[in-house]
């Protein structure tokens, strides 16, 4: 959990004030051990060194804290991608949102379990809630996956590497492409030699799906405009 102390009964002991992270921390660890269904708020409760009741104070169920922690993992998530768009240097003007991708793949890869939870476990139906894995009147993430990728196709419309035409929609067909591959290789239903070669694999995917985006002919009728829980959060969201 990281950080919890030991109490002389061998159950873990959280800082003062800091019951409800405690509380994420110890049902994350239950989500490494047994997946997202094999625990309950009084376990979790357990290794915190609380009881069930306390626990309540913070989280009405098993399902609010299970909500709660998907959207912490969704927020690092964000992050991760996020300061990988600003590491890539160079005049490679796809290598930004190359890196936006290879970060998701490899945090569905080095911690499967957690990503799974990121992935479906408490995300809000769409529509439903105010984001992706966000119980309606929660706090939005601090930087949604979803901003992540949006500010990166903005910038090569921007700067002229993808047209503005392909613009619309485009978030969602590259995050299909990303996360279909995070998937398969998370579920060991495609596989690769090694990190770097999932990487690779990563790139190729963005790499091939900018390429039709640039090069895709205008439809009619044009295509569907899809929309997620993020999306209709941010739509309903006042303007400044």
């Amino acid at each position: 959990m990281g950080k919890g102390t030991e109490k002389g009964t061998g159950r873990g002991r959280y800082h003062h004030g800091d019951l409800r992270g405690a509380l994420l921390d110890a049902a994350e660890a239950l989500v490494r051990e047994r997946g997202v269904d094999g625990w309950s708020l009084r376990e979790a409760s357990t290794r915190v060194g609380v009881s069930p009741s306390a626990a309540y104070h913070h989280f009405a169920s098993r399902d609010a804290l299970v909500r709660a922690l998907s959207r912490r993992v969704l927020g690092q998530f964000g992050e991760r991608m996020g300061r990988a768009a600003e590491l890539p240097a160079g005049g490679d003007p796809h290598r930004r949102l190359v890196a936006v991708g290879q970060a998701y793949v490899r945090a569905a890869l080095e911690d499967p379990a957690v990503a799974r939870l990121a992935f479906g476990a408490g995300a809000s139906p769409a529509g439903q809630g105010t984001g992706q894995g966000q119980a309606p009147g929660a706090e939005p993430l601090p930087l949604h996956p979803h901003q992540v990728l949006d500010a990166e196709l903005d910038l090569l419309v921007e700067s002229g590497h993808l047209t503005r035409s392909a613009r619309p929609g485009a978030d969602f067909v590259v995050w299909t492409a990303v996360h279909g591959l995070a998937v398969l290789l998370a579920d060991g239903l495609v596989a690769v030699d090694d990190m770097e070669a999932a990487d690779r694999q990563a790139e190729r995917t963005v790499r091939t799906t900018l390429t039709g985006l640039h090069h895709e002919a205008t439809p009619t009728p044009p295509w569907p405009t899809p929309h997620s829980a993020h999306t209709n959060r941010t739509a309903a969201a006042p303007h400044p």
